[in-house]
């Protein structure tokens, strides 16, 4: 994992800054009224918002920490990520070897506890500093069973399961836009994560106050979505893509013919009070 600290530069601009309002406060010295503090303060606006510009984080870090766990002997795992504001981005990993990689905010780091062969993951933004805005990118094993639980309260979630075995996943938001893209049936990889999971289909669960929600269904994928919105929702349906089962369930033009042919279904739940719905 690589480490970062404050640049040198700006550490001792802090210290002598601190200084000097300290000598001030103590009357120890006496600065001309136009240079004192209080007529400059205004300054520290401008030198923040030139920070967002140049590198979209307020933290003394760079943007974005890359980070990356092995696998070991790890045969199963759930995650469980609670990023607040952050966006994030999950998606199957294009190397094997690792159990999780990708991009974290400082010091969110995923914490890592493994039992009986099984990985539990947790990533916590109340972990990391208050002004780091970096975004979170999550890259997940693809050869092995996952459950997913990732929350935001503003932050917006885009999730790829394709190429990955997803038993369960639930992905929810307050005011973040949510983009869903359903696993697909690429190495078997759904029909394993099916034989390894608990139920008789995968479970997908999409859900966000305020914001917008999109699934997608890839091609060859027998998919019944659970459509739920509030008052002021509306939900937007492909009809070259879905057909209307039931009152508020939507499920893919193929989707008989292929369980019939013995192809694993997946069942998925997306809601949203105020936003809107798209099924494509």
């Amino acid at each position: 994992m690589r480490t970062t600290r404050p640049p040198l530069l700006i550490s001792l601009i802090m210290i002598v800054l601190g200084a000097v309002l300290l000598l001030l406060n103590f009357a120890l010295i006496d600065l001309p009224t136009t240079l004192s503090p209080s007529r400059w303060w205004p300054l520290l606006i401008v030198a923040i918002g030139l920070v967002l510009l140049w590198r979209g984080d307020l933290a003394f870090t760079w943007q974005g920490q890359p980070f990356g766990i092995t696998r070991g002997s790890v045969q199963s795992a759930m995650l469980e990520a609670h990023s607040g504001e952050l966006d994030v981005k999950v998606r199957a990993l294009r190397r094997e070897g690792r159990l999780i990689a990708g991009q974290y905010t400082a010091r969110s780091r995923p914490d890592l506890n493994v039992r009986g062969g099984q990985a539990a993951l947790t990533m916590h933004r109340g972990k990391s500093w208050l002004l780091s805005l970096a975004d979170w990118e999550i890259g997940l094993a693809r050869d092995l069973p996952w459950q997913i639980l990732v929350n935001a309260w503003l932050g917006d979630i885009e999730a790829d399961l394709r190429g990955m075995r997803v038993t369960h996943a639930y992905f929810a938001s307050g005011f973040g836009r949510i983009d869903l893209i359903a696993p697909d049936g690429s190495d078997s990889a759904r029909d394993v994560a099916i034989a390894e999971s608990r139920g008789s289909e995968i479970q997908l669960y999409a859900a966000s106050t305020l914001g917008n929600v999109q699934f997608i269904a890839p091609p060859g994928v027998p998919i019944a979505v659970h459509v739920a919105t509030g008052g002021l929702g509306k939900a937007l349906i492909d009809e070259t893509r879905y057909l209307l089962r039931a009152p508020g369930v939507y499920a893919t033009l193929e989707y008989d013919s292929q369980v019939a042919a013995g192809v694993p279904p997946i069942s998925a739940h997306v809601r949203t009070t105020f936003g809107t719905i798209r099924l494509r």
